[in-house]
């Protein structure tokens, strides 16, 4: 894929999920809810490229390609007009445990799947991307 606006991804661990709560800056798309690691496209990077670029920056965590496991295409949740890429993948206990979480939000935390999908504070959007790969957690 050549033309997108950013990417997500759903990290698994069991039925848990990385999530990061939002911070609640005025004017900030979803002030204080629970997002999933992402974000934005910068210059020509790839989809991949541009998740774990984000994944990096927000939880300090290195992950190779190979580790997107699927991959799935949606309309972009900004109104951009180019589509957004999801991807969902699974993460290991002992990378939890060398998360360093960045300057972007207010904290962390391995959600249960269940939980993300019902809470009225998850990013809508992400609730609809999480329900097409939950079976893979």
């Amino acid at each position: 894929m050549t033309d997108f606006c950013g990417a997500k991804a759903a990290l698994f661990h069991g039925a848990r999920l990385l999530t990061y709560l939002r911070d609640d800056f005025p004017g900030l798309p979803w002030p204080g809810h629970w997002d999933l690691p992402g974000g934005g496209r910068e210059g020509d990077e790839t989809p991949e490229a541009c998740l774990l670029r984000e994944l990096n920056e927000e939880f300090g965590l290195t992950l190779p390609p190979a580790r997107l496991e699927r991959r799935l295409v949606f309309p972009s949740m900004t109104g951009d007009p180019r589509p957004g890429v999801f991807f969902a993948g699974r993460i290991t206990a002992e990378e939890i445990a060398r998360i360093r979480f960045g300057s972007e939000g207010q904290g962390w935390q391995m959600m249960e799947v269940a939980s993300f999908l019902t809470r009225p504070d998850s990013v809508p959007a992400l609730r609809e991307r999480v329900r097409a790969v939950a079976d893979f957690g």
